[in-house]
């Protein structure tokens, strides 16, 4: 007696990690431009609508680590992005020219300004800094899964 045998292989692909970096050599990069590299990264990705407030929190976690960038380092910096493969985390990852390490101001509410790595710290998983031969990186982690019921 013949049993047919199936030859039919299945296999399941991974989704592969998205990424993007950007690198501003000379003047004043457009904070804007970090913002929307977040937002168009995530939007290739087809994340569900209900993770709009993860993709915002990303959004405001670049825009203050690229304006820390500009502000306390002279010279070049560059922005690197990337998506996990699961979907659920964003890698980010800021260079500049300063050997300085960030540092979080004291909280203090009648204080404009200085609120920044606060903020980072609040929505990311924490920074850490790599010192390099001509500055440094510094890197956060934004989960994209959370209260907003992704």
């Amino acid at each position: 007696m013949d049993i047919p045998v199936s030859t039919r292989a299945t296999t399941r692909t991974r989704p592969e990690s998205l990424r993007h970096s950007r690198t501003w050599d000379a003047g004043v990069p457009c904070i804007a431009e970090a913002r929307d590299a977040v937002d168009a990264l995530l939007s290739r990705a087809h994340l569900a609508p209900e993770r709009r407030r993860a993709v915002q929190d990303a959004q405001l976690v670049v825009s203050e680590l690229v304006t820390n960038a500009v502000k306390h380092a002279p010279g070049p910096c560059a922005l690197g992005l990337e998506l996990s493969a699961d979907r659920d985390e964003l890698h980010i990852t800021v260079t500049d020219t300063s050997v300085e390490p960030p540092r979080a101001r004291p909280h203090d509410p009648g204080r404009v300004g200085g609120h920044g790595l606060n903020l980072v710290n609040l929505l990311s998983d924490g920074l850490q800094v790599t010192p390099l031969p001509h500055g440094k990186r510094v890197a956060a982690t934004v989960p994209l899964t959370g209260a907003d019921g992704a």
